[in-house]
C-alpha cells in the first residue's frame, strides 16, 4: 500500500538504519493539530510525534503532510509514534505572523499553481507562487480554474503564459469537466502534486472532480469581493483513481521565499536573460551604460509591473538570506536601497512629465 503513496526502492535503502531499530516506514497524509494521519503497508494509522524528535527539531523540521517517516507501531492501544523524518527532496514553506517557518507540503513532484479566472488573474501572485514552486524542486503547472465563468479564458491564459517562464498553463472548469482530464494526465502513479492558491480558487472542487466524488468540503466565494471562505482547514494527501497523489491545502495568500534564489531565476528567466547581456556583470539595472534590462524597460519590451515584482521578491529573498548570515546584511541593504531609490526617482520623473 505504501508504494501507491510514492514509496520507492531508493527510499527503502535510505530507511535501512531505521528498519534495523524495528521501525516501519509511513507517509503523512493529513495533519490536525498534534495528530498525524499516516499510511503504512499495514494500512492507515494515527500517530504522535516523539517527544525527543519534537524537542530536537529545528524550524520546519517537524513531520508534515507529504513526509516519509520512521514509525514505532502502536502498542497497548496507544497511538503510533513518529521517531524520525526522512530527508525531504523539497518543501513548500510559509511564515507565521511571528516569523516561524511552517512547512506546507513536502516531497512534491508537481506544483499546481491555481488561479480563478472569473476575474482577471493576479499575475503578481502567480509570479510569487511560481518562484516558490521552482525553489521547492517541484515542476510548476498553472491551472486557470472556473473557465465557465468568463468570456475570455484564452485572453487570461495568454496573459499568464507571458509570465509563466515556460510552465504549462491549463484552462479548466471542474464543474463542466473541461480540462480536468489534462490535469489527471499530468499525474503518473506514485507522483505527488500539491494545489497552491488563494481561497476560492477552486482547489477542493477540482480534487472532488479528480476523485469522482464529493470528498472535500466546498463553498461559494463571497459576492462582494470574490474571495473564498477558507473551506479547507487542513492539508490532506489523497490517492486518485489513476494512481497519482494530490494534496489540497487551505488558501494561501503568500508562500515564504527562503533560499529561493534559483527559483527566482527560473520564474523570471526573461529578466535573467536580459541581465546576461548587460555590459557590467554587477549591473544594478539602473543608470549603468549598456544595461539591457533598463533598455528593455524603457522600450516597453519588459513590463514595468513584472520588473517591480522581480525587485520585490528579490529583496525578500535577500532579506531572508541576510537574517541567516549577518555578514550579508549590510551589503544586501545597500544593494536594495540603491535599486529602490533609483526606482522612486524614475517614477517621479515620469509623473512630472505628465
Amino acid at each position: 500500500m505504501l508504494q501507491d503513496f510514492g514509496w520507492s526502492e531508493q527510499l527503502q535503502q535510505t530507511f535501512a538504519p531505521h528498519a534495523a531499530q524495528g521501525l516501519v516506514p509511513g507517509r503523512v497524509t493529513a495533519q490536525d493539530r498534534g495528530r498525524l494521519t499516516l499510511v503504512t503497508d499495514a494500512g492507515e494509522t494515527f500517530a504522535e510525534t516523539a517527544g525527543r524528535l519534537a524537542y530536537d527539531a529545528g524550524p520546519g523540521e517537524l513531520p508534515c503532510v507529504g513526509d516519509f517517516v520512521a514509525l514505532q507501531p502502536p502498542t497497548g492501544g496507544g497511538p503510533a509514534i513518529v521517531r524520525a523524518v526522512l530527508e525531504r527532496r523539497g518543501a513548500f514553506t510559509r511564515r507565521s505572523p511571528e516569523g516561524e517557518v511552517q512547512v506546507v507540503a513536502a516531497n512534491v513532484d508537481l506544483a499546481f499553481v491555481t488561479l480563478a479566472i472569473e476575474v482577471a488573474p493576479n499575475l503578481r501572485r502567480a509570479e510569487r507562487y511560481l518562484t516558490a514552486a521552482w525553489a521547492s524542486g517541484a515542476t510548476p503547472c498553472v491551472l486557470l480554474t472556473k473557465a465557465d465563468l468568463t468570456d475570455d479564458a484564452e485572453g487570461a491564459a495568454a496573459a499568464v503564459r507571458r509570465i509563466a517562464a515556460g510552465a504549462e498553463v491549463i484552462t479548466l472548469s471542474a464543474l463542466t469537466g473541461e480540462g480536468v482530464a489534462a490535469v489527471q494526465d499530468r499525474l503518473g502513479p506514485g507522483q505527488t502534486a500539491v494545489l497552491i492558491g488563494a481561497s476560492g480558487a477552486g482547489k477542493s472542487t477540482l480534487v472532488n472532480a479528480l476523485l469522482g466524488e464529493a470528498r472535500m468540503a466546498v463553498s461559494e466565494v463571497r459576492a462582494d469581493d470574490r474571495r473564498g471562505r477558507h473551506t479547507t482547514t487542513r492539508r490532506e494527501l489523497v490517492l486518485l483513481p489513476g494512481g497519482g497523489l494530490i494534496m489540497d491545502t487551505p488558501g494561501l495568500r503568500a508562500l515564504a521565499l527562503d533560499d529561493a534564489e534559483d527559483g527566482l531565476s527560473a520564474a523570471f528567466d526573461d529578466i535573467e536573460a536580459l541581465a546576461e547581456r548587460c555590459r557590467f556583470r554587477d549591473c544594478t539595472h539602473q543608470a549603468e551604460p549598456g544595461c539591457a534590462v533598463r533598455e528593455a524597460r524603457e522600450s516597453g519590451a519588459l513590463d514595468e509591473g513584472r520588473w517591480r515584482s522581480f525587485v520585490k521578491l528579490g529583496k525578500e529573498i535577500a532579506h531572508q538570506a541576510a537574517q541567516e548570515n549577518p555578514l550579508l546584511r549590510q551589503e544586501t541593504r545597500r544593494k536594495w536601497v540603491t535599486i529602490h531609490k533609483a526606482n522612486r526617482a524614475r517614477y517621479k520623473s515620469r509623473e512630472g512629465g505628465r
